[in-house]
């Protein structure tokens, strides 16, 4: 298995010939979908979901509803191509996947409380997480969870609180282009010290490889 970070909360996952990349959005680089046999989507915050990137790519699309709706207006040849996913079902997208949960951390309470699926995902005999824009985890063992670990709707706290309660083998850092890079540094030292060292805390350059 291979897992490539590609631009703050975007994710390609090969294993075994399938390409599986998660969330390309307006930080991705286009190369991350390069070779891609599915696309999954959380939810359609342009830092998740930028149609460009899809419309340059004919991989299949599994996402929730309210992204399936705005594709269908912003892209309708990418429409086509879209499955929409439900909260517990189980899909095979080149690589078994289970769409979890079903709502999107709350912003503030005077905003809408946006639609959010989280993924896990199989590969071989590993188990992947990617919650997208949400503390809630998947109910189950797992490998590697993808952290966001910055985000205007979390504290440091209750992102390093998620990974503990997840407790990943790995924890991939991701969602990471909203703080400084000293930000980003005393979270990355916080983390290092508070997630359990067997749990493997690690922030991967954009294009680099686990």
């Amino acid at each position: 298995m291979r897992i490539t970070k590609f631009g703050h909360a975007c994710v390609r996952i090969e294993h075994d010939g399938a390409v599986v990349v998660v969330d390309p959005g307006v930080f991705t680089q286009p190369e991350a979908l390069d070779g891609a046999t599915a696309v999954l989507i959380t939810h359609e915050h342009p830092d998740h979901y930028n149609p460009a990137l899809l419309e340059g790519n004919d991989a299949p699309v599994y996402t929730i509803g309210a992204v399936a709706a705005q594709i269908q207006k912003g892209a309708p040849a990418v429409h086509e191509r879209t499955t929409v996913v439900k909260p517990g079902e189980s899909f095979d997208a080149g690589l078994p996947v289970t769409a979890v949960n079903d709502k999107h951390a709350v912003i503030h309470p005077d905003l809408p409380h946006f639609d959010n699926s989280g993924y896990l995902i199989t590969a071989g005999d590993q188990a992947l997480f990617h919650p997208g824009d949400a503390l809630d985890g998947p109910g189950q063992a797992v490998d590697v969870l993808f952290l966001p670990v910055s985000a205007p709707w979390a504290r440091s706290g209750e992102l390093i609180d998620f990974a503990r309660s997840v407790g990943a083998s790995r924890t991939v850092a991701i969602h990471d282009r909203v703080y400084s890079e000293a930000g980003s540094g005393i979270f990355d030292t916080q983390a290092a010290a508070l997630i359990p060292a067997e749990r493997g805390y690690v922030r991967l350059a954009d294009g680099a490889d686990l």
